[in-house]
């Protein structure tokens, strides 16, 4: 999982509350269990106007030009920001996939749902707390200024304006730290690939049984 420390990025305003899982990736297209190849399928049945399917050539497929994320200004934006409840409904894991196969590595919203929350920090992607009055200034500074960016300093817990404001966020220390090191579950279980190591070794020496079956 790459490492994050800090990240500047234009910004999209997704100006809807409770974004479901379907609406981030809708349920046909998850039937892979590669974590790339999501992007293009990223709020799908809100990107286009005709319904897709995997194997699509998405390319030939009618744009929503009404929708924010198929807007010139926005095509490059890596930081979402969001309105509450943000990644509700189904506890699917490629609805973080989708997002960071697209460019998104920030999100920032006053509330999500727990699993999506969770799932997020797992994968690299940075979810923000904010309260909905400093959500809604950046709200109007994005849609008031094109290319409009966002300072993140994940170590600092710092976001940074355009204009010189200077934003404090809260996050569990356990996330930040598996973050800042680009660890994943795997590699934080394979950090203690020693004491693993040393446990088994003993388990075998206790209880040579246990062990016959080994090949």
């Amino acid at each position: 999982m790459k490492a994050f420390e800090t990240f500047t990025g234009i910004v999209v305003p997704l100006d809807r509350p409770n974004v479901d899982t379907d609406a981030i990736i809708p349920k046909q297209y998850l039937k892979s269990i590669h974590r790339s190849g999501f992007g293009v399928n990223l709020f799908d049945d809100w990107r286009y106007l005709d319904p897709g399917k995997p194997g699509d050539d998405h390319s030939k497929r009618r744009i929503n030009e009404d929708f924010i994320l198929n807007k010139t200004r926005y095509r490059k934006a890596e930081i979402l920001l969001a309105r509450k409840n943000f990644g509700c409904g189904s506890s699917r894991e490629h609805a973080v996939w989708a997002l960071m196969d697209y460019g998104i590595r920030v999100v920032i919203a006053p509330s999500y749902a727990d699993i999506f929350f969770s799932n997020a920090f797992k994968n690299g992607l940075l979810p923000i707390v904010l309260c909905e009055k400093v959500l809604d200034k950046l709200f109007q500074a994005t849609f008031e200024n094109e290319g409009y960016q966002l300072k993140v300093n994940l170590e600092d817990q710092t976001i940074a304006t355009p204009e010189g404001e200077m934003l404090d966020f809260d996050i569990d220390q356990g996330y930040k730290t598996r973050l800042i090191q680009g660890l994943d579950e795997i590699g934080i279980t394979l950090s203690h690939s020693e004491a693993i190591r040393a446990y088994e070794d003993r388990a075998r020496h206790i209880s040579p049984w246990l062990f016959q079956y080994e090949t």
